[in-house]
């Protein structure tokens, strides 16, 4: 009896202090879920904004307080189609895709050189490519303004694509070596054993298995070359523009046309949009490629 009346109280502690852990495991998960919707809906609610005004009269787009409740209208869009945007996208579109191509057609082979061919001075050569991205674009945009014009390529869109070819590069290497690092050596050793040479080793065993990796990486190039400015800016005008550079038709002296603006800056982002969402899976596959071993 003296042992059982020792051990109720130490029941009845306990007691309260599972319910206690039970009711934080709870309320943790909802927490977290609570707090990823506010930050997702704050991130994206600049995105719906700029939308909505797109569909508002000018008036309406710039009253105080905000207009929520207002007639759509697609004045704007026609007003940004009269603005002549076709020349522009039709540079951004030309610029993203050759620079593009051009960068998984050069990092492809040197990522696979780098991982499955490493030499002794492997790690210096990546840290090479990455240094280029330390230099601020500010301190290279004279040398650079100097010699596309001594060689007559300014306003030119072919210098747009070296130079975006050449921004994102670095990133492009270091991103494919990470997914190549994860093919087992045995598949490499397999294709040998077959007689398969390294270039079809490359082209039928290898790239199909990261194919979500390169994925990956092309979009990471399309975005970060349909967003580009400054270049595009300093070095091209009438000819070349992009569309990053049409925005800034819509920021006058008279002052900056909100609704127009919107609608310019919807159709801009477009093109991305899509790209990412026709790549979504792909995408997914290739930023978590390698992560679950």
């Amino acid at each position: 009896m003296a042992t059982t009346t020792e051990r109720g109280p130490a029941t009845a502690t306990s007691e309260p202090a599972d319910q206690e852990i039970r009711r934080s495991t709870r309320t943790g998960p909802v927490l977290l879920t609570t707090l990823t919707w506010i930050l997702a809906i704050g991130f994206f609610f600049p995105v719906l904004w700029m939308v909505l005004t797109a569909f508002k009269t000018e008036g309406d787009a710039q009253s105080s307080p905000p207009t929520f409740v207002f007639t759509p209208t697609f004045e704007q869009f026609a007003t940004v189609f009269d603005a002549g945007i076709g020349p522009y996208l039709a540079n951004s579109l030309g610029a993203t895709v050759i620079s593009t191509l051009l960068v998984l057609l050069l990092a492809t082979p040197a990522a696979f050189a780098l991982s499955m061919r490493p030499v002794e001075k492997t790690q210096d050569v990546l840290f090479f490519f990455i240094s280029t991205k330390m230099l601020p674009v500010v301190a290279a945009i004279v040398p650079i303004y100097v010699v596309v014009n001594n060689v007559g390529l300014l306003d030119n869109i072919w210098t747009l694509i070296v130079l975006y070819t050449a921004m994102n590069l670095p990133i492009a290497v270091w991103m494919m070596r990470s997914f190549f690092l994860e093919v087992p050596s045995e598949l490499l050793e397999a294709a040998s054993m077959d007689g398969a040479s390294l270039g079809r080793t490359l082209r039928e065993v290898v790239l199909p298995i990261i194919s979500p990796g390169i994925f990956a990486t092309a979009l990471i190039c399309v975005i970060f070359s349909w967003n580009e400015f400054f270049f595009a800016v300093n070095l091209t005008s009438a000819n070349a523009g992009t569309m990053p550079t049409f925005l800034v038709q819509f920021v006058t002296s008279q002052g900056l046309y909100f609704a127009q603006l919107s609608a310019a800056a919807t159709l801009a982002a477009l093109p991305v949009i899509i790209a990412g969402w026709v790549a979504q899976n792909k995408l997914v596959q290739g930023l978590s490629f390698g992560a679950v071993k």
